[in-house]
């Protein structure tokens, strides 16, 4: 496994110590590793199988309404 050095800020440094300390994690090492996957893993792109719609785009136009072309039968106000 490959090695890496990292300056952190001391904010970071006793967050870290205060999850060890709490039994987040068994140890630093466990710690640094699991708070960097998780970083990582959210900066990945989702896998999602699913493609999207071809008629999204028409769809959402097509469910629109232009609010002036209202009949509104209740509204006695005019311009």
């Amino acid at each position: 496994m490959p090695e890496v050095e990292v300056s952190l800020p001391d904010r970071i440094d006793s967050e870290i110590a205060r999850l060890v300390d709490q039994g987040e994690f068994l140890n630093r090492e466990q710690a640094v590793e699991e708070l960097l996957s998780m970083g990582v893993s959210a900066y990945a792109p989702s896998e999602t199988t699913e493609e999207p719609d071809q008629d999204l785009f028409t769809q959402m136009t097509e469910d629109q309404q232009d609010p002036a072309a209202r009949t509104d039968d209740g509204d006695d106000y005019s311009f």
